[in-house]
């Protein structure tokens, strides 16, 4: 029996997305390679995996079996690629998650630096919320996933980064209004918020001390830069991360921000990591280079505003 790791990867996608051109596609090689891997895989195991259909492939009895132990082999390779990472430093593929709220803002100075400083390391990234990083970061998908502290998961470790301050924004209308010094000022104004999901609308309506049944609660926006535009047009107001700030001015230029007064409301960005991935090597270098862009982020708005 002689099969790879790069063929049960094939396999895998085969068998998740049921059509030869999307699973090549999705593994970035062509169609009659992926069907060459498939072919051999077949061959080592000594059965067919795949029935192949005209519209779509459909999994053998072998073939479900087979998909069932390649996902923990694939698994336990990860974690095993993890572990030797985690003595060598950051080196060949990096698997980091970040939530939407995080990614968009602190992602082009990170891929730089870390470019910078190696450049033949690759990082995948994955955009996702945090339930869906935690997830991936159990099973072994994501080596390390950028988010707000605390996870409050067992199993999973936490390195704090830096703080983001929460700013007022609203259109030029709404902010010539009486001056908000506290989120609890903001009992009774229309508050826009992202969709269900996002950690950063709990936070919102945390500090605020709103609840989302109330009236004037408005949770739909998908993004940070849809709900600017929105806040920017008067419809209401929210709640702006400073790593977000700077951009989301420059894209929206009738947006109006305001500092609450001290105590400032902030949520504590971190790098979440399996509690299995030793401190040191590639977690304490990821860790400085997040660290010195995120502070530089929020540095550049507490000087400006």
């Amino acid at each position: 029996m002689n099969f790879t790791l790069k063929q049960l990867e094939y396999f895998r996608a085969l068998a998740t997305l049921g059509n030869f051109g999307r699973a090549a596609e999705a593994c970035h090689i062509s169609q009659p390679a992926l069907s060459v891997q498939i072919r051999t895989l077949e061959q080592s195991l000594g059965g067919r995996l795949i029935e192949r259909q005209s519209r779509a492939s459909v999994l053998t009895p072998l073939g479900r079996e087979v998909l069932a132990r390649a996902e923990d082999i694939l698994r336990q390779a990860r974690l095993l690629e993890a572990s030797a990472r985690a003595q060598v430093g950051l080196a060949g593929t990096l698997n980091l998650g970040l939530i939407p709220t995080v990614a968009p803002y602190l992602l082009p100075g990170v891929l730089a630096a870390l470019r910078a400083q190696d450049i033949s390391l690759r990082v995948e990234v994955r955009e996702a919320q945090t339930e869906a990083l935690l997830a991936d970061l159990r099973n072994g998908a994501l080596d390390a996933a950028v988010m707000a502290l605390p996870a409050g998961e067992q199993g999973l470790a936490e390195t704090p980064l830096f703080e983001d301050r929460f700013l007022l924004a609203g259109s030029a209308e709404r902010m010539a209004g009486p001056v908000v010094t506290r989120p609890t000022d903001l009992n009774r104004t229309p508050l826009m918020l992202l969709e269900d999901g996002h950690c950063l609308t709990d936070q919102a309506l945390e500090v605020c001390q709103r609840d989302r049944t109330q009236a004037g609660i408005h949770t739909g926006a998908s993004s940070l830069a849809t709900l600017s535009r929105l806040v920017e047009a008067g419809f209401g107001m929210t709640l702006m991360p400073e790593i977000a700030a700077r951009t989301e001015l420059d894209a929206a230029p009738g947006l109006r921000l305001h500092r609450f007064t001290a105590p400032e409301p902030a949520r504590q960005i971190g790098l979440v990591r399996r509690a299995g991935t030793p401190e040191g090597g590639w977690v304490t270098q990821l860790a400085e280079t997040l660290k010195d862009v995120g502070e530089g982020l929020t540095g550049q708005m507490r000087n400006s505003l």
